[in-house]
């Protein structure tokens, strides 16, 4: 299936009346300016620009971006200038990509309580990864590794997943040695899992017992 020329801004422009009416209390401002943001990028709203050519005199006359970080338009330059900032960080070892998502049943808790439930995920996630390098029977190692946020999937339906890029190995428990992992492989899927699983809900439990949850509409 071809790409079509459909974008973010025309989602906006379709579905804002509709969102805001079904999710306006769990959305804070920032996120409205964002949305307002990525419609009105490079339009007439903005205002534009003329640029150019010192040699031919040719022109082109441009609207201006919105140069928010959130724009899919306007971060290209950021993403290539970051892409490489980070190459520069990486150790001479294999890589490796784990993601970590949350049950669909969850999803609209997520988005009514966003800060706790992500900061939840990030928590439960770390604890796993560093509970598991550590034990002997899978890698005895004290690892790093680097986590990204994302909450929409790539049909743009709400999907908060956790996207982890971990080098292949540690640092021995008196950091003087470095142990690799097996090749094409980091640690055992479903231990992963499993432990992850029990941490979420664990983490998901006490924050409910401490009342710091907040539910409405058909949740509530």
């Amino acid at each position: 299936m071809g790409r079509t020329n459909l974008e973010v801004a025309d989602i906006f422009y379709e579905y804002e009346k509709a969102y805001r009416h079904k999710f306006a209390a769990s959305t804070n401002s920032q996120q409205w300016c964002t949305m307002h943001a990525i419609k009105v990028c490079r339009t007439a709203e903005l205002g534009g620009h003329i640029d150019r050519c010192d040699h031919c005199g040719h022109e082109v006359i441009s609207y201006n971006s919105c140069r928010n970080r959130h724009c899919p338009k306007c971060q290209s330059i950021a993403k290539a200038a970051w892409l490489e900032a980070r190459t520069e960080e990486l150790l001479p070892v294999d890589y490796f990509h784990v993601v970590f998502t949350i049950p669909e049943a969850l999803n609209h808790i997520a988005l009514q309580n966003k800060r706790v439930v992500y900061n939840i995920l990030f928590k439960a996630v770390a604890k796993t990864l560093q509970t598991i390098a550590a034990d002997s029977k899978h890698l005895g190692a004290k690892i790093g590794f680097m986590a990204v946020l994302h909450t929409w999937g790539q049909t743009l339906h709400l999907h908060p997943h956790l996207h982890c890029v971990i080098p292949g190995g540690g640092l021995s428990h008196d950091k003087r040695t470095w142990i690799n992992c097996r090749k094409r492989f980091f640690l055992p899927v479903r231990v992963l899992s499993r432990l992850y699983r029990r941490f979420f809900i664990e983490f998901l439990k006490k924050a409910f017992n401490q009342d710091r949850l907040k539910f409405y509409g058909k949740i509530s």
